[in-house]
């Protein structure tokens, strides 16, 4: 069984991917706590494989977006991951790097959203894209860090949002510190879809 907070359609809104129609599967539980998370990750329902692929068959879209919570702690998640792409999906997962899944070289795109509150449990080593959320200053150097860390085509910094005040100066401020990197804003946010 897998435990899920939601399922819906929208536009992926952050990253190299965004604007891209995609299906969301959040699922529950995170393995950490994070004082700004604005994420839902308690159980609200739970779906069988079939279940949960019907549900997801539902809609149009054949790009999958698995996130959490953090989805490389649900144990199910290799027989779903292989069950989407015997489907034709096109599938991503968003994690936030606590967790080195063997199953993860089998999707087609992963987003590493490490966070500075936790720095040394951080064990993934590669991702297609890296996001920090820049909460303080203090990000360039857990920036500096994780590129060193994580080989990424991709890294992002983002805004940190604080019930619903966007604070784009930070964002700024740490980005003209870094090579590399580029701004990721949260779209649906600012658009106003989900």
């Amino acid at each position: 069984m897998y435990d899920l907070v939601e399922i819906f359609e929208s536009l992926q809104g952050e990253g190299r991917n965004a604007g891209r129609p995609c299906v969301f599967v959040r699922f529950a539980g995170c393995n950490l706590a994070c004082p700004w998370c604005d994420t839902d990750v308690a159980r609200h329902f739970s779906l069988s494989l079939d279940g949960l692929l019907a549900e997801i068959g539902q809609y149009k879209p054949k790009s999958v977006v698995l996130t959490g919570g953090e989805p490389t702690l649900v144990a199910e998640m290799p027989e779903l991951v292989a069950a989407l792409k015997e489907r034709g999906y096109w599938i991503a997962v968003e994690t936030n790097g606590t967790c080195d899944a063997e199953w993860l070289a089998f999707v087609d795109y992963v987003s590493c959203s490490p966070k500075a509150e936790y720095p040394d449990r951080i064990v993934l080593r590669r991702a297609d894209e890296v996001r920090v959320v820049a909460s303080s200053e203090a990000a360039v150097g857990f920036c500096r860090d994780v590129q060193s860390r994580i080989a990424a085509t991709d890294y992002y910094v983002s805004p940190c949002d604080r019930a619903g005040e966007i604070d784009f100066a930070t964002a700024k401020s740490v980005l003209s510190q870094l090579d590399g990197w580029s701004l990721s804003v949260q779209l649906h946010k600012l658009l106003g879809f989900r």
